[in-house]
C-alpha cells in the first residue's frame, strides 16, 4: 500500500490524481488540501477518508468541520494545514497540485521529512529551484515531474546517460491564438482565451497557454529539474499535442514521448515510477492523425515567452517577479479588468522596476512576490 497526500485536491490535477487512486486499490490517501471548494472536498473526504484535511480560510474549515462532524478527521486551516499534511509521518509521497508560491514551504517541509514529490506546482522550481533541487539531493528525495512536458522529458531519459543530453525540446500547442498577429490580439475576449484547442485545464493555466507564458515557466522549471542550461532548451510549437516533449542526445538521436493529450498518464507515471500500469482511455491512432507538424514560436507577438526567457537568463529573484506579475495580471484578466495584451505589459513593467536579489531565500522570494503584487495594484 502506497500512502500519498495531495495539495490542491479539488483542482484539475488533484481530481485526476484521485481518479487514479480510485482505479488503484494499493494507493491510499492520507491527507488532502484545497483552496476553498468546501463541497467537493467534503465528498473527497468521505470517499478517501484522509486523516488530515485543509482549506485556506478558517471560516471554511469551520464549515467543513460541521459537515464532517460524523468523521474522524482533523481540519486545519491555511499554511499550518499545508505543513501538517506535507509532514505526515505515514505519507510516502506528496502530490503538489496547488497553484502559486504558497506551494514552496510545504514542498520544502515534505522534502525535509524524506517524502518523494510528485511535482505539479511550477512556481516551486521557477522561483525556488536553487533551494529545492540541492535540498532534494541532500535528503535523497525524488522530484517526479507531473507536467506532461517534463514527464515526457523524464521518460525520454530513462535508460540513457544524462551526460549525453544535447538539448531538451519542449513542445507547445501554440494555444488558441496560434498564428494570430499582435493586432488581431488587441480585442480578444476572455471566452476566446479559455478555448484551448487540445487540453482541458484550469482557467489560470489555460490563459498561460494562450499567452505562451506557460511555456516560459516550463523552460525555467526544466532548467532546474534536468540541470540543463538555457542554451540547450528549445521551445517547439507542435499544434497536435501528440509529442509531449523530446530529448536530443550528443549523437543526434532524439527520444520523444507520445500520447493523447491526457494528464492522467504523467500523473500515474509519477505515482508508480519506475513501474507502468494499465490505464483505460483513448490511444493515439496514427492513421486518423495523418500528420504532425512543427513551428517556431512567435516571441514578438507572444511577448510573454520572450520575457520568460529573459527572466530565466537574469535569474536570482527575477523569475519570481515574472511569475508573480503574471499571476496578478492573469487574475485581473480573468476578472475582466485588463485586456489580454496587458498581461505581458504588466510583467515587463514589474521586471524593469525590480532590483535583482542574486540568491533569494524563501522569505525574500515571498516578499518579492508581495512587492510585485503591490506594484501592479499601484499602477491600476
Amino acid at each position: 500500500m502506497k500512502k500519498i497526500a495531495v495539495l490542491g485536491s479539488t483542482g484539475s490535477i488533484g481530481t485526476q490524481t484521485l481518479e487514479i487512486v480510485r482505479d488503484n486499490p494499493d494507493l491510499q490517501v492520507v491527507g488532502l488540501a484545497a483552496g476553498g471548494n468546501i463541497d467537493l472536498l467534503e465528498k473527497q473526504v468521505r470517499e478517501f477518508r484522509p486523516r488530515i484535511v485543509s482549506l485556506q480560510r478558517e471560516a471554511d474549515c469551520k464549515a467543513l468541520r460541521t459537515k464532517l462532524a460524523d468523521m474522524d478527521v482533523q481540519v486545519i486551516p491555511g499554511m499550518e494545514g499545508l505543513l501538517n499534511i506535507a509532514e505526515m509521518e505515514e505519507s510516502e509521497m506528496l502530490v503538489t497540485a496547488i497553484v502559486g508560491m504558497i506551494g514552496i514551504r510545504p514542498t520544502i517541509a515534505a522534502i525535509n521529512k524524506h517524502k518523494d514529490i510528485a511535482l505539479a506546482n511550477k512556481e516551486t522550481l521557477v522561483t525556488a529551484g536553487h533551494i529545492i533541487m540541492p535540498l532534494a539531493a541532500k535528503m535523497g528525495v525524488s522530484i517526479l515531474p507531473v507536467d506532461s512536458e517534463h514527464s515526457a522529458i523524464f521518460q525520454s531519459m530513462q535508460g540513457e546517460n544524462k551526460d549525453s543530453v544535447s538539448k531538451l525540446l519542449i513542445t507547445a500547442s501554440g494555444g488558441p491564438f496560434r498564428g494570430r498577429t499582435r493586432q488581431e490580439l488587441e480585442h480578444v475576449q476572455l471566452e476566446d482565451a479559455l478555448k484551448h484547442p487540445n487540453w482541458s485545464m484550469g482557467h489560470k493555466i489555460t490563459i498561460d497557454s494562450a499567452t505562451l507564458v506557460n511555456k516560459g515557466l516550463e523552460v525555467m522549471e526544466a532548467r532546474w529539474l534536468f540541470n540543463v542550461d538555457l542554451d540547450h532548451i528549445q521551445v517547439v510549437v507542435h499544434p497536435q499535442s501528440i509529442i509531449h516533449s523530446m530529448v536530443e542526445y550528443v549523437d543526434g538521436g532524439i527520444m520523444a514521448q507520445l500520447g493523447v493529450p491526457d494528464m492522467k498518464l504523467p500523473i500515474q507515471y509519477a505515482l508508480f515510477y519506475p513501474d507502468r500500469r494499465p490505464m483505460a482511455g483513448k490511444r493515439v491512432d496514427f492513421y486518423e492523425l495523418g500528420n504532425i507538424t512543427f513551428e517556431k514560436p512567435d516571441m514578438e507577438t507572444f511577448a510573454g515567452l520572450k520575457l520568460a526567457m529573459r527572466a530565466a537568463a537574469e535569474g536570482g529573484s527575477v523569475p519570481t517577479v515574472f511569475n508573480a506579475a503574471n499571476e496578478k495580471a492573469v487574475s485581473l484578466f480573468l476578472d475582466r479588468k485588463i485586456r489580454f495584451l496587458q498581461i505581458p505589459e504588466l510583467i515587463a513593467m514589474c521586471m524593469d522596476a525590480h532590483k535583482k536579489i542574486e540568491n533569494p531565500s524563501v522569505d525574500e522570494i515571498l516578499r518579492t512576490e508581495q512587492e510585485t503584487y503591490e506594484r501592479i495594484n499601484s499602477k491600476l
